[in-house]
């Protein structure tokens, strides 16, 4: 039988928890993680699928309006401002991962300053950043709930199931509801959960993303009005049980108790380096270690001579694709990025361009690509590693092997690497005011009297004209 209360004790963690519980190392943490979303949010406003979903978007009205980032003059409704923002975030797979496995700044951020910017009384920095927190709290608590969700996933997405929670969660403690009203936003948003993993590698992944944040901030809206749910939705196996096939709750410690310790205070996020899915920076680290490995022992590097490249990875099916036809299969292709590392000696934005992705010298190489999957290789983001293996056929053969990327959670990124990523995603859509704006502004979040500020730089848009940058997306799709 599940224990008794646990909805309960979130809905009154979620009301109760203060900016006086916020930790040094837990700030410092989510400061970056918003940095980091905010850059890439800004750079996925390049692609396709983002401008597809504002198209769609921009026919809908409300008389409450938001900012869409990197667009100086075009609003939408709130929601909708959540849903183009979130998309934004994932429409590269560039945002931060965390363990277990689920992208957790992307579905609230968005969230967030969509709704601060209808507030009649606007948020201080510090109350964007406690909700934040709180946002992503739920959802590392969530998380926890399951063994299963510690392993690379299979059935489903995660940030589709978590995310819409923490969003909820989130805007909950932004709006100030209280306990009974914070249960029903959770239960709310439940009912919004979920998102197959057939869409993975295809423009609709990214709008996993876009409704989670969409989701979680009407739940929240609907529960201030007064709409309810089942009040006991993280209790009962038939609620969100119904994702994990060994569901066991437990209940939130309430936040003035000693018992009660932010999860990312212990458990930090990964940053990513290259726009795709996580297990792709393993195999990418592996294949640039052996490249030089055999340059090295060749004292030149030539593609042509390469006979077989055999990588050792863990078993994950939507992340074995040997010849991607598109930028979203490329950036879920054990292949295509040992390929592109092997080949170019670098994995960056441009690789998985379409003229980049088609390259005859790229598929002759994936041809060569043989993907095995040892025993003791477990499909967990804390675990896995990678080996490459290049055999040429003059005989010579090289190995290299990763255990833990740069930018992972054992390794993370240095702030001054942090900040060159965000910089160089968000100077490709804002002028410099706008970044150095962004920057200062999330550096001192905690300081800052009126977040209004951090929508306003990010519709700072470059020289660069807002149809240029559609155009661009259209014609790299």
């Amino acid at each position: 039988m599940l224990r008794k209360g646990i909805t309960e004790s979130f809905g009154a963690a979620i009301h109760a928890l203060g900016s006086s519980q916020l930790t040094d190392g837990v700030i410092n943490r989510s400061k970056r993680m918003m940095l980091d979303t905010l850059g890439v949010g800004l750079l996925g406003t390049r692609t396709a699928v983002f401008n597809k979903a504002l198209k769609y978007s921009q026919s809908f009205s409300a008389d409450q309006r938001s900012s869409v980032w990197g667009r100086s003059n075009v609003t939408l409704p709130p929601h909708f401002a959540a849903f183009v923002n979130g998309i934004a975030v994932h429409s590269m797979d560039f945002d931060d991962t965390w363990h277990p496995a689920t992208h957790p700044s992307g579905a609230v951020l968005p969230a967030l300053l969509a709704l601060a910017e209808t507030m009649p009384s606007r948020p201080t920095g510090l109350d964007l950043l406690l909700a934040f927190n709180v946002g992503i709290e739920v959802q590392g608590r969530l998380m926890r709930f399951s063994r299963e969700a510690y392993n690379i996933p299979e059935r489903f997405h995660p940030p589709s199931v978590v995310g819409v929670m923490g969003s909820a969660a989130a805007s909950a403690k932004l709006l100030g509801l209280s306990p009974a009203q914070c249960r029903h936003a959770l239960a709310i948003a439940a009912s919004s959960a979920g998102a197959p993993l057939a869409n993975a590698a295809t423009q609709t992944k990214p709008l996993h993303i876009g409704n989670a944040a969409r989701r979680g901030l009407e739940a929240a809206q609907l529960a201030q009005i007064g709409l309810e749910g089942n009040q006991a939705v993280l209790d009962m196996c038939s609620g969100f049980g119904v994702y994990y096939k060994d569901y066991s709750p437990s209940a939130m410690a309430h936040s003035s108790s000693s018992a009660f310790k932010w999860i990312l205070e212990e458990q930090d996020v990964a940053f990513k380096r290259i726009p795709a899915h996580l297990a792709m920076h393993w195999v990418v680290d592996a294949s640039l270690a052996a490249r030089r490995k055999l340059q090295s022992k060749e004292g030149s590097f030539d593609v042509s001579r390469i006979s077989r490249v055999t990588l050792h990875v863990p078993p994950s099916k939507y992340i074995n694709c040997p010849f991607p036809a598109s930028e979203h299969q490329a950036r879920h292709s054990f292949q295509f990025n040992a390929g592109s590392a092997l080949l170019d000696d670098k994995v960056t934005v441009a690789s998985y361009h379409p003229a980049q992705i088609n390259r005859s010298a790229l598929k002759e190489l994936l041809s060569k690509v043989e993907v095995r999957t040892p025993e003791d290789n477990r499909p967990n983001f804390d675990h896995m590693y990678c080996e490459v293996e290049i055999e040429t056929a003059q005989g010579l053969s090289c190995t290299a092997r990763c255990n833990t990327f740069y930018g992972h959670w054992r390794k993370p990124l240095s702030q001054e690497d942090l900040l060159d990523k965000f910089q160089m995603n968000a100077s490709s859509v804002l002028c410099t005011e706008g970044v150095e704006g962004l920057m200062h502004v999330v550096g001192n979040i905690e300081k800052i009297t009126d977040c209004s500020a951090l929508y306003s730089f990010l519709r700072h848009t470059s020289s660069c004209s807002e149809e240029e940058l559609c155009d661009y997306a259209i014609r790299t799709s």
